[in-house]
């Protein structure tokens, strides 16, 4: 696979419902009226961005790092689920390895915010230069060259904001499908930060609509695959051995549209910088649709997998990924 070179780092089971006509143009987010404790929030928040943006790349990623060691301990901040879900996924590690793990995914977590929310600041080039390598960008061109778009998918590891922005920094035309944040105000900030450096921000509840017209339009669609997704339907696949409900959306696009899926993932390295690397994920069809669909999410899934098993300490154990389980599941394979 092609490998990219930068330059120093500088001082971020049910179908979907059909997608209606072009003409029809997607729903407004709904507009919700912020709190006061909202702009406290949003007040802080942006006085801590402020702050840190002073900082040079470094330094800002290491209070990010610290911030996520408070959350470990003393805070304690789902320390529980992060404990139980990595000795659930890596079984032969001993107690102390797993506090290790989960010690640094906080780490790597207060990192991935504070490294998303300087990271305009940089600008397009600042962007590219975080990145010391690229793998299988060939294959992100060679499936535009097809001409019918095509599909991203990621995990919540390394920094999946930072990869997102690297395609668009390349001047390749690329949504985002996020969720709407809690805080009407941080939103607004987020999806702001997020175009400013060339991605489309789709809501999830607007991904079924706003889909298919940017696959027309030969327009890279990233979706995360490890949590659910608004208006997207989900399956039960394994991760690290357990049943997980994992979106089928991108699954379900690439058989209808006849649309290329690759999967990504941007890692960071032991010197701060990033490794990008895309792999395609193969679509068959069959004529099974619903059998066909689940096959794409597992390999996706298990493609995921692989990559947390390299980098455990940068993957999202915070979220209870084995929350939703089918109801016949066993007891040894439930939320740990």
């Amino acid at each position: 696979m092609l490998s990219v070179s930068a330059t120093p780092l500088p001082s971020v089971s049910e179908p979907v419902a059909p997608a209606p006509p072009a003409a029809v143009q997607d729903a407004p987010r709904a507009e919700r009226r912020p709190t006061l404790s909202h702009r406290l929030e949003y007040a802080a928040l942006r006085g801590a961005i402020g702050g840190l943006a002073t900082l040079p790349w470094r330094q800002a990623t290491a209070v990010g790092a610290w911030l996520g060691r408070m959350g470990y301990a003393p805070a304690g901040i789902r320390r529980g689920v992060v404990e139980r879900q990595v000795a659930a996924a890596f079984p032969e590690l001993t107690p102390a390895r797993v506090r290790e793990i989960a010690r640094a995914s906080y780490e790597s977590l207060g990192r991935t915010t504070v490294e998303a929310a300087i990271m305009p600041g940089l600008g397009k080039q600042g962007v590219l230069e975080l990145f010391e390598q690229v793998d299988g960008w060939e294959l992100l061109e060679a499936a535009r060259a097809e001409g019918r778009g095509a599909i991203v998918v990621t995990g919540h590891l390394g920094n999946w904001e930072l990869g997102g922005s690297y395609v668009a920094a390349r001047g390749v035309p690329i949504d985002g499908v996020a969720r709407q944040q809690g805080n009407p105000l941080f939103d607004r900030f987020l999806t702001s930060t997020r175009e400013r450096l060339g991605m489309d921000v789709v809501w999830d509840g607007h991904a079924v609509r706003r889909t298919p017209r940017s696959l027309r339009e030969n327009r890279v669609v990233a979706m995360v695959s490890d949590q659910g997704a608004l208006g997207l339907a989900s399956t039960y696949v394994p991760f690290f051995g357990r049943p997980a409900k994992t979106p089928r959306g991108p699954a379900v696009f690439a058989l209808r549209l006849r649309v290329p899926i690759l999967f990504a993932v941007a890692v960071r390295l032991p010197n701060g910088r990033f490794r990008l690397a895309f792999e395609r994920v193969p679509v068959v069809d069959t004529g099974d649709r619903e059998r066909d669909v689940d096959t794409i999410v597992a390999t996706y899934t298990r493609m995921l997998e692989e990559w947390v098993r390299r980098y455990p300490e940068q993957y999202f154990w915070q979220h209870r990924r084995w929350k939703h389980q089918p109801a016949d599941t066993p007891p040894h394979l439930r939320e740990p």
